[in-house]
């Protein structure tokens, strides 16, 4: 008579120490975990100035609301005060007080007319400029850039490509000594 065979029993798992469990967990989790981003560079205090200063400028072209208004409205907005409050009301206002200014300098520039410009692109080309302007200590490069990321971050696909050629071309007219002296030096 044949004598059923049993089913090899399994072997049981070795112990394994805490640090091999950790590891073993650590390599488990990476190896189906998606690829982690790196956290974002936190923004400067002026940075968020010119976010909060973009959003309130978009309510004046789209809502035509009054400055003061704009002002009191964006004062409550979560996070606004970790921005720089001068730089914001000095970008708000100076902007407001001159956007007939500084469209007649945008203009020129454009291969279409302000009217069919992105609203966000319309203000941050209107801070760019007034940084250009009134805020010397800012190095234009990063007048530029900053105006770059806005339109990348607020913007359309591609609006942040407009936005660097229309304030490319003003930088040597608004700072040409600076702008000079930096491809002098290239």
């Amino acid at each position: 008579m044949n004598k059923p065979t049993r089913a090899p029993t399994p072997s049981l798992p070795q112990a394994l120490t805490p640090e091999d469990a950790l590891v073993q967990a650590q390599d488990a989790q990476t190896a189906h975990a998606p690829a982690l981003k790196p956290k974002p560079k936190p923004r400067s205090a002026r940075t968020k100035a010119r976010e909060f200063a973009l959003q309130a400028l978009y309510q004046l072209i789209i809502g035509k609301n009054e400055p003061s208004d704009i002002d009191l409205f964006t004062r409550d907005l979560v996070g606004f005060k970790k921005a720089d409050s001068v730089h914001y009301d000095s970008l708000l206002h100076g902007i407001a007080s001159q956007k007939r200014d500084l469209d007649a300098l945008i203009l020129p520039h454009l291969d279409r007319g302000l009217e069919v410009i992105s609203p966000v692109e319309h203000a941050c080309m209107w801070i760019g400029v007034y940084e250009f302007k009134h805020c010397i200590d800012v190095p234009w490069r990063v007048v530029l850039n900053e105006c770059i990321e806005l339109s990348k971050q607020f913007g359309g696909t591609d609006g942040h490509k407009y936005v660097n050629a229309v304030l490319n071309a003003l930088a040597p007219e608004l700072r040409g000594v600076e702008v000079a002296s930096e491809r002098a030096a290239k």
